[in-house]
């Protein structure tokens, strides 16, 4: 079977996420990559945009995922985003979510806390 592939890279937001009141209240900087797995075959033979994935509404319901709700956690903002993605979107066969947090509030130096989740479409 082959596998289509659409990605995201570093699609940067400013929210309010995290455990600590001081996270929620001044809010960060969070990056997000997505992996979009498809079919790609009537596109290429159409080469019409209706034909394929929208990266462009794409982009704009993750930024309304990132920016619409406060999560204490990054699992479990990740999970939101793949799932609604899959619930959008039904030519999504699979989705990879990579959010990260830089410079999260740890005792010590860290360049980004990342959290993964992958989801299939079930049948």
């Amino acid at each position: 079977m082959d596998t289509d592939i659409i990605r995201i890279k570093n699609a940067v937001f400013y929210a309010y996420h995290g455990a600590d009141v001081d996270e929620q209240k001044l809010g960060g900087k969070f990056e997000v990559d997505l992996e979009i797995h498809t079919d790609f075959k009537k596109a290429i033979t159409t080469d019409r945009l209706v034909d394929t994935i929208d990266y462009e509404k794409v982009y704009s319901l993750l930024k309304n995922l990132v920016s619409e709700k406060k999560y204490f956690l990054l699992e479990k903002l990740a999970d939101h985003i793949a799932n609604e993605i899959l619930n959008v979107f039904s030519e999504v066969k699979f989705i990879l979510v990579k959010l990260r947090k830089p410079h999260p509030p740890v005792k010590g130096v860290v360049d980004y806390i990342e959290v993964e989740v992958s989801r299939n479409r079930r049948s």
